[in-house]
């Protein structure tokens, strides 16, 4: 490990430290990444490479005309985003979503770090921070570690931070049956001038979903561990099974809902459709849209092989639960992310409370940033509040509500209102959105064109 004063340590080789060292790197800084992977593994992940997709491929929607994620993926292209950049690169058909070959893009992000003479790869765990880094970006996002974890309570004096993370099926394409299963995006709806048929849809008559309900809220659950107990799932990633138990309408309403489909083979409306969407550029992988789950491995092949066009499915993955990890950021944190009690460490990605991939990239984009002008000795000036970047930071570090933070995807009620004239009718619907949108990217390329070296 290097301990010269010149160097940022960054904690955690996910889309957040990756995009962070990335852009401290860009300020001619030296950089040390440290990822435990593969000398600790962890329940989640499959591979040692740096960016690992580990929950979804996808970054949700890409339309940065009415969408606020949509915002901050165009936001973080404008800013040099490594993260966004390979994402376009390596992305796979998902009607307005932008999703990836999750390989083709972890590899790509990990040759772009280690071709980079400024940047030192270190596989190792990091179980102490010595008085002799300086500058120090921890984001482990939600696995952290149960040593670091612990180290980071004892600063912060924060005991609850676990909560629920999941993980959907992902099946293989050619045990589809596609003689039942049709191939259409919600409205016809694509990307890149695509033909709108970017999902497989599985029907279900109102009889069949009924059943399907029953057997979700009957299926076997796995067991808890110890540190499981007791500790709330977040409502961005609800367990399939917790859904169907709130209410029988609650997935027609939600993951399988059957609006803007229509059966290819008869014309028919269905009472509900299951959704997979393609997951590897070679579309031989397809992942269960919304179906996270905590239901037994044998269950889940049982429970998801009634489901039409799936009665011979076989997967390639099945779902399952992890521990997610935060911290109490607008207690916690300062406006550049630093731990008030410990000013040398900053915090980035999904610990600090936002939820997503794209929002903890753009979390460690900043955070790079701010640690790289800090040790220059040079000002950050935040993104403007009315862009998804500004949006975002201020929600954590002081925006939301302590008492009650929960973590966060970026949406537009996090933006300051559109003001309207006086005797004007206040925007509504897309209208509104695409002047929130509009309003971001005039911000942010006017903020960069100010912030910039």
């Amino acid at each position: 490990m290097q301990d010269n004063d010149g160097v940022i340590h960054v904690i955690g080789g996910g889309l957040a430290g990756s995009e962070a060292a990335f852009q401290i790197a860009r300020q001619n800084i030296p950089v040390v990444l440290h990822e435990m992977r593969p000398k600790r593994m962890t329940d989640a992940h499959h591979t040692h490479g740096l960016a690992e997709l580990v929950c979804s491929n996808s970054f949700r929607s890409d339309d940065a005309t009415a969408n606020a994620v949509g915002v901050l993926h165009e936001e973080m292209r404008i800013l040099n985003s490594v993260i966004l950049r390979e994402a376009d690169k390596h992305k796979v058909p998902a009607g307005g979503a932008l999703a990836v070959d999750r390989d083709g893009f972890s590899q790509a992000v990990e040759a772009a770090l280690t071709a980079d003479p400024l940047i030192t790869i270190e596989r190792e765990e990091v179980n102490d921070i010595p008085d002799s880094w300086k500058q120090v970006i921890i984001a482990t996002g939600p696995l952290t570690s149960p040593a670091l974890a612990e180290m980071i309570r004892k600063w912060g004096g924060e005991e609850d931070l676990a909560f629920f993370d999941a993980i959907a099926p992902i099946a293989h394409f050619d045990s589809v049956n596609m003689d039942v299963a049709w191939f259409q995006s919600r409205y016809d709806k694509s990307t890149d001038g695509g033909d709108g048929k970017d999902y497989i849809n599985c029907p279900m008559t109102k009889s069949q979903y009924e059943d399907f309900i029953d057997a979700l809220i009957d299926g076997e659950k796995m067991s808890f561990k110890e540190w499981e107990e007791n500790t709330p799932y977040f409502e961005g990633c609800m367990p399939i099974e917790v859904m169907a138990s709130r209410g029988r309408e609650t997935l027609r309403f939600g993951p399988m809902k059957p609006v803007g489909l229509t059966n290819a083979h008869d014309g028919s409306r269905p009472y509900a459709v299951i959704q997979l969407r393609q997951d590897n550029a070679l579309g031989t992988l397809y992942n269960m849209v919304g179906f996270q789950t905590k239901l037994k491995h044998a269950e889940q092949v049982r429970i998801f092989q009634t489901i039409p066009g799936l009665e011979d499915a076989q997967f390639a993955r099945l779902g399952g639960l992890h521990r997610n990890t935060f911290i109490n950021s607008p207690r916690l944190l300062d406006p550049q992310l630093r731990m008030k009690s410990m000013p040398r460490i900053r915090f980035a990605g999904q610990i600090t409370g936002v939820e997503g991939y794209v929002e903890s990239a753009a979390i460690g984009l900043m955070a790079g940033q701010m640690a790289a002008l800090e040790l220059k000795g040079q000002d950050w000036t935040a993104p403007p509040l009315d862009t998804a970047h500004g949006a975002l930071l201020s929600h954590i570090t002081g925006g939301a509500m302590a008492d009650s933070f929960q973590p966060m995807n970026v949406n537009f009620g996090l933006f300051p209102e559109i003001e309207t004239p006086a005797g004007t009718k206040r925007l509504k619907g897309r209208d509104r959105k695409a002047a929130y949108a509009g309003r971001a990217l005039d911000s942010i390329r006017a903020w960069k064109d100010v912030t910039a070296s």
